[in-house]
Order: structure tokens, then C-alpha cells, then sequence
């Protein structure tokens, strides 16, 4: 789950982010607004959370930006602006929940997850390729039907190449969905987790799936 959090006030940024990453989320942390855009623009995220009041952009210009560009991003807004019309207006911008400060944390872990699972709800639960299934719900993976057990990371590399399967994909672009921007430069951490995920979901199975495309990246296909 990687989740792009827009906050100017940097004690607040770090401490959603440090929440949000005991459980499990990857969190890519912008400080003003036209950097959250240029994020927000760049990658796929599973949630977007953003503050209103932000320097050099604001959310609500950030809102209307994403919502036009990636309609089934769930966004989350974490701001002060506690009066009626402000939780009507942004609502009807295209904002799928509203929170204000001061808040627990508890509760805002519990809402981040509860839009993460609605969005891929929204996407379709299981993927599918050959005799391997993922369920994205219950993160259960499943090849010829016999449970894969997998780490956090392995997990979320190959679900990303299972809803991009077909298509190869770079050392760049998995780093950048499943880590975040300060791994920027280390793309032979990616090396490691397909090599795991191969010895797991390839291995034991006389068919393979995982390709590497020299030069380029990897796929995941079921095709000569």
C-alpha cells in the first residue's frame, strides 16, 4: 500500500508518516503543494492524503488536479477547516473522507486502510494469471491452488506486475510504486525481491512465469 501525504507542518508530516509505516504503508511525504503534485502526477498511489492550507499549491487545487487525472484514487483530507461548508465543499469536489485537527492517530490508520480497501474494491479483488491468484482483500496468494507464502515487499511486487501483466516493467517504476523516492538510485534491491518471488511462485512449478527482459525489466506473463 503506498500512500502520498501532502502536510506542511513538518512534526505532524513525520508523525502520520511514522504511524502509517508501522502499518505496513509506504508513504512518500511532500511539504507544500507543487511537490505533492509533481508526486501525485508521477506515481500511482493507493491513497492520497493532503492538507488544505499548503504553500505553493493548495489542497483543494491539488484535489481538483487529482480527481481529474486519477478519479479512483482515494483521497483522504487532514486539515484544521472543521466548519460545515468547507466538509461539504470539498466533498462535493471529489474527496472520499475528511478529518480534522487534532486527531488520533488510531483513527486515522483505521480510516487509511478502510479507503485503501474500497479503492482496490473498486479495481477488482483478485488477479489472476495461469494458475496464480492473488487476492488483493486478504493478500493471499495462491499457485495451482496451494498457498505462497510471502513477505510484505515480495507481496507488493508482484501484485504489481500481476495488474500490469502483459507489460514489462522497469527496475524504475517497481522501486518507485513499492518502495518510495529516497530508494531512487538502489534498483538492485529489485534484483533480490524477484529473485525471492521466483524461488517462491516460479520454482516449484514446471511452468514459469516471471520473465526478465534484459535490458528493460521484468514481466509477468503467461505467453511464449
Amino acid at each position: 500500500m503506498r500512500c502520498l501525504l501532502v502536510e506542511d507542518e513538518k512534526r505532524v508530516a513525520d508523525s502520520v508518516a511514522r504511524s502509517l509505516r508501522a502499518e505496513h504503508f509506504v508513504v512518500d511525504v511532500a511539504y507544500d503543494g507543487k511537490e505533492g503534485w509533481k508526486l501525485a502526477s508521477t506515481y500511482d498511489y493507493d491513497l492520497l492524503i493532503l492538507d488544505l492550507m499548503l504553500p505553493g499549491m493548495t489542497g483543494s487545487e491539488l484535489l481538483q488536479r487529482t480527481r481529474q487525472t486519477k478519479p479512483q484514487t482515494p483521497v483522504l483530507i487532514l486539515t484544521a477547516l472543521e466548519a460545515t461548508q468547507h466538509k461539504v465543499s470539498h466533498f462535493e469536489a471529489g474527496a472520499d473522507d475528511y478529518l480534522t485537527k487534532p486527531f488520533e492517530f488510531a483513527e486515522l490508520v483505521v480510516r487509511a486502510k478502510a479507503l485503501v480497501r474500497r479503492g482496490v474494491a473498486n479495481r477488482g479483488n483478485v488477479l489472476r494469471l495461469a494458475d496464480l491468484e492473488l487476492d488483493r482483500l486478504t493478500q493471499q496468494v495462491r499457485r495451482a491452488g496451494k498457498p505462497v507464502e510471502l513477505r510484505a515487499k515480495e507481496y507488493a511486487v508482484l501484485e504489481y506486475l500481476l495488474a500490469n501483466a502483459g507489460n514489462v516493467l522497469s527496475r524504475d517504476m517497481i522501486v518507485g510504486h513499492v518502495w518510495d523516492e529516497t530508494f531512487q538510485g538502489l534498483t538492485n534491491i529489485v534484483e533480490v525481491y524477484v529473485r525471492n518471488l521466483r524461488s517462491k511462485v516460479d520454482d516449484p512449478y514446471p511452468r514459469k512465469l516471471i520473465r526478465t527482459i534484459r535490458g528493460a525489466g521484468y514481466c509477468i506473463t503467461d505467453q511464449d
